[in-house]
């Protein structure tokens, strides 16, 4: 009988019918199901024999470079960042989101309570032949109010706070996915940057010596001031070019320090000299919907339309009335020494009943509004998977086309640089005018700063691609284990100097992401069939 009450009540009021109130498993508002994502099928560069079909393992992609300082540098900034720090507190407050949601499926309010009152009453009022106008009374009790979970309201308080604390667990993978590229793309610029002022000092080196020859030259050629002016001009160029990419390498070593956690340091002189990080030739990609599971934003953002279609069956619920069951019980007395008497209990049980009504359209626009919110949401989850997709396309188009432009520019170099040590022994023995010199020269110091900037976009580009796919985010789940110079180590707080925090425990990626298909379908009619047409409610 109570459950075809509750069956009519649900029919009357709301927006939720009755079978798909059972459906539902008696809660009202819409399940969430996996709104639909414009995944491509295949990428563009699929056919070149360079990409690989099968995926590459990305959990810890940096170590394709085989380079032991990019690794060592991975690794603690894994530990000491601040701003994976923050994102992991994030996630512990969601926790606790979640355990308050959790508790109010248990009864609401429960306490005790004691209280002792002492009465004068006015002589005019309690004049008369019998009792005192004076008065005490001893109360001690508990109370208790437990509003029934008929219509699902807390249920879906609890859903809501399971899918923000999923977000906040993959919010938390999005920023360990963004740290790990960002320690990798600064190191490989400062290496860059550093490949790029070692060609300078070298050609600083052959521009000395023809300013030498120029100045030889004064007297016995008739050019020879004016060469001697053009040599001097170039090599102070070439010299002065050398500081501005020292400026360039000392910002990618601050921002490195930032991101490991520490105060900036000269980092150049803290990991000494080494080469530009060489990528491998081939990638391997997968297939685009392989996004859907691996992009911790993509999953962020699921989880949060998730979160909000919970939010509509929370509104929904208002539109019924709250059942709870509310008890009292206790023990009046005048006297403290007679309360406890079996003569003093009082109480009081039963059913309660509140019903919104002539809410003049608020419960109905609260409804709309989530509504709205939600799709919103789902919107920005189908944006997110487009995004996703293109930023891989343009990590993968710069990793394939730079290596071929590195190809050619590698022999531009060369060419440049045998051209200059033909020309320059040319005009040493007085059979070649200095204007070839220089421009050949010049040629030169272009063409292998471009050289060493080419080189790096294949790693950036490898790199790009690597944190387009999602990877890396599984170093929380797998651990990381590396020396570094102490001197990299984030500075411990002095003894009794700030609060002491404990170890964060990040919990594991959320299962419920585990089972998507290889591409999602839409969402079925009669769960989210209002989906478009908000002004069916």
């Amino acid at each position: 009988m109570v459950i075809v009450l509750l069956l009519v009540t649900a029919g009357l009021g709301g927006c939720t019918s009755p079978a798909e109130f059972v459906q539902n498993g008696f809660k009202v508002g819409p399940n969430f199901q996996p709104p639909p994502a414009p995944v491509a099928a295949n990428w563009i560069d699929a056919a070149d024999k360079r990409v690989r079909s099968e995926p590459d393992d990305l959990s810890k992609w940096w170590t394709v470079f085989h380079d032991p300082v990019l690794d060592q540098l991975i690794c603690h900034a894994y530990r000491q960042n601040l701003t994976l720090r923050e994102a992991g507190f994030r996630v512990l407050q969601a926790r606790a989101q979640l355990g308050i949601a959790a508790g109010n499926l248990l009864p609401q309010t429960q306490f005790g309570r004691a209280d002792f009152t002492w009465l004068a009453e006015s002589a005019q009022v309690s004049r008369g032949p019998v009792g005192s106008r004076f008065t005490s009374r001893w109360d001690a009790g508990f109370n208790l109010s437990w509003e029934l979970d008929f219509w699902g309201r807390l249920r879906r308080a609890v859903e809501s706070a399971n899918d923000n604390l999923d977000a906040s667990v993959n919010d938390y993978d999005d920023v360990l996915v963004t740290l790990l590229s960002d320690v990798a793309t600064n190191y490989v610029q400062m290496r860059v940057t550093e490949q790029r002022i070692k060609y300078a000092r070298e050609n600083v080196k052959l521009q000395e010596k023809t300013w030498k020859i120029a100045l030889a030259r004064i007297k016995i050629d008739a050019d020879g001031e004016l060469s001697a002016s053009q040599s001097e001009a170039l090599l102070k160029q070439t010299a002065a070019a050398i500081y501005e990419l020292e400026i360039s390498q000392r910002l990618s070593a601050n921002q490195l320090c930032i991101l490991l956690g520490i105060p900036p340091e000269d980092l150049a002189t803290r990991l000494g000299t080494g080469p530009i990080p060489t990528a491998p030739p081939e990638v391997g990609l997968g297939i685009p919907a392989n996004l859907l599971r691996r992009r911790p934003d993509i999953r962020r953002a699921e989880s949060f339309a998730a979160s909000q279609c919970a939010q509509i069956g929370i509104a929904e619920a208002e539109f019924y009335p709250q059942i709870s069951l509310v008890g009292t019980l206790g023990y009046s007395a005048a006297q403290f020494k007679d309360l406890f008497r079996s003569s003093a209990f009082n109480g009081a049980f039963g059913p309660s009943l509140q019903w919104n009504i002539l809410n003049y359209g608020r419960l109905l626009n609260n409804v709309r509004f989530q509504d709205a919110k939600f799709q919103e949401l789902v919107a920005h989850y189908q944006e997110t998977v487009l995004t996703a997709q293109q930023e891989v396309e343009n990590g993968l188009v710069t990793f394939l086309k730079a290596q071929q432009r590195t190809k050619l520019q590698a022999e531009s170099a060369a060419a440049a640089d045998k051209g200059e040590k033909l020309v320059a022994g040319r005009y040493e023995n007085g059979l070649e005018n200095f204007t070839r010199v220089t421009q050949l020269q010049q040629l030169l110091v272009q063409e292998q700063d471009i050289l060493a900037q080419a080189q790096g976009e294949i790693a950036l580009g490898l790199i790009q691609v690597y944190k387009a796919l999602g990877g890396g985010w599984e170093i929380r789940c797998t651990g990381c284990e590396a020396d570094l110079p102490e001197q990299l180590k984030a500075p411990q707080a002095a003894p009794g100097v700030g609060p002491s925090r404990p170890a964060l425990t990040i919990p594991p990626a959320a299962p419920v992401f585990d089972h998507l298909p290889e591409a999602l379908p839409p969402a079925p009619g009669n769960v989210r069939a209002r989906l478009g047409n908000p002004s069916v409610f």
